[in-house]
């Protein structure tokens, strides 16, 4: 038996998870988990990132202090895009910035008069979205020259606190094709781009493909935890490289939704798709395990309910997920449609939901049932557009929906997407993120041959569920 430990940052909640690997199965167990919250100063949205390596530290104590476990790796993933910048005595510059940060607004259309749009996209083959790191980069350089005059080292959130417990300042291959300054086909930092922005070339790390052994903990650290010499991978860092690693899926004719506060829906594929077609429709070419690539879109997923749900608590009412998704099941179908992506920033979501619906002619949902009924079929019928655009792009059929991640456990949705597609969805693992993060640690370790035993693992390790299109929906 192996054990090995996935530190699994979402943007709403942390966890440190322990995989149990035997010879063909993979059992979970959750040891440590903690809120992830975002810190609104008068300077800006910020991570709290000490707060947050404080919090893996107590997660890794419960498998070395309190369990006594030997532990044969760890691994960190989190949320793409942002990134923590190094001075050079190896401390942070500036506190992490949280992706929705306002700076970033308008940030686009400032960094296409200096490197067009479809130059950026040549270059990177990535989704325009303001928060890209790329866009994060160049808003520091107008607004806060000198954190880039002093920044030696720029490492995205995984790689800090991989820093953070081993000492390696590298960038891990997934976390940085989410930065919109990587070249997927000539697999190479976008120097060209930070050339023309100038932006300085000096802090781009050394890149290395997950599975990588990076070394041991440093010594404070396995003094804390309890865990002497245990290694530290870079894994897939990326949280949606690592739930498409654990997709338990054959063949090609299969697409995912890593649903979550987002929703990341597309395909796996061998080389990039960079043309006049996918930059028209928006989509984004990011790596995966062993170099793959994962065509996909950037929906805004359950972060909608999220919101409504923290809106509503703060209002006096109190509702769980899965009460909301109950209320919603028994609420007046497609009382409104919205767009998910129309809505990026953070607060007063039921108000902004009715204010789309007011200035798109449509009454606006009554109540919290209705409220989320009307977001989960919305998000429901996005999957179908992006669906029939990865078809179109590909020029062939997908026939089944793989949905995993946290998202998956809604029910309602699950059956929405069948429903509203034609496709049959099968759902789960739920523990995709923290079962992919265990398996390419395995597979670094050499305990697991490749990408295809680690998903016979998932199959033979996870329940999933299937959802047929009702009869009366097609």
């Amino acid at each position: 038996m192996k054990n090995y430990l996935a530190v699994d940052l979402g943007a709403e909640s942390g966890r440190v998870m322990l995989g149990s690997l035997s010879a063909d199965s993979l059992a979970l167990e959750e040891l440590h988990r903690f809120p992830n919250n975002p810190v609104r100063l008068p300077s800006g949205l910020y991570w709290d990132a000490f707060r947050l390596f404080h919090e893996i530290e107590q997660g890794l104590a419960v498998a070395g202090r309190e369990r006594k476990l030997s532990v044969d790796g760890i691994g960190v993933d989190t949320w793409g895009v942002d990134f923590g910048l190094l001075g050079r005595d190896g401390a942070l510059v500036d506190n992490p910035r949280h992706y929705r940060d306002a700076r970033n607004n308008g940030m686009l259309e400032r960094t296409f008069a200096v490197a067009p749009r479809e130059e950026v996209f040549a270059q990177t083959g990535i989704q325009f979205m303001q928060f890209n790191s790329l866009y994060q980069l160049h808003a520091i350089k107008l607004a806060a020259p000198r954190v880039l005059e002093v920044a030696e080292r720029l490492l995205f959130m995984p790689d800090l606190f991989t820093y953070w417990l081993s000492g390696a300042q590298v960038s891990e291959l997934s976390i940085a094709s989410t930065s919109q300054f990587y070249n997927p086909r000539e697999k190479r930092w976008a120097t060209e781009l930070f050339a023309k922005l100038g932006l300085p070339e000096k802090i781009l790390a050394d890149i290395v493909p997950p599975g990588t052994l990076l070394g041991t903990l440093l010594p404070h650290v396995a003094e804390a935890t309890g865990l002497q010499f245990a290694p530290v991978y870079a894994t897939c860092g990326h949280d949606t490289a690592s739930a498409v690693a654990a997709v338990p899926a054959a063949g090609d004719d299969w697409v995912y939704i890593s649903s979550g506060t987002w929703s990341l829906m597309g395909v796996e594929l061998d080389a990039p798709v960079v043309n006049e077609g996918s930059l028209a429709l928006n989509f984004t070419n990011e790596i995966g395990v062993n170099g793959s690539i994962r065509f996909l879109k950037n929906i805004a997923g359950l972060w909608l309910l999220q919101e409504c749900r923290r809106a509503w608590a703060l209002a006096g009412r109190e509702y769980s997920y899965s009460e909301l998704a109950e209320m919603a099941s028994q609420a007046r179908p497609f009382a409104a449609v919205i767009d998910p992506d129309a809505f990026l920033e953070p607060g007063g979501m039921p108000e902004k939901i009715a204010a789309f619906c007011a200035s798109h002619g449509q009454a606006a949902p009554e109540g919290p049932a209705e409220m989320s009924r009307t977001i989960l079929e919305s998000l429901a019928l996005r999957y179908r557009q992006v669906l029939e655009s990865l078809e179109s792009l590909l020029g062939r059929p997908l026939k089944t929906i793989h949905i995993v991640g946290g998202g998956s456990r809604n029910s309602l949705l699950n059956q929405l997407v069948a429903d509203v597609t034609g496709r049959k969805v099968v759902a789960g693992p739920i523990e995709a993120t923290a079962a992919g993060n265990l398996l390419v640690q395995a597979i670094g370790a050499g305990e697991v041959s490749g990408i295809d035993e680690a998903r016979e693992i998932v199959r033979q390790s996870f329940q999933i569920a299937e959802f047929q299109p009702k009869p009366e929906s097609r």
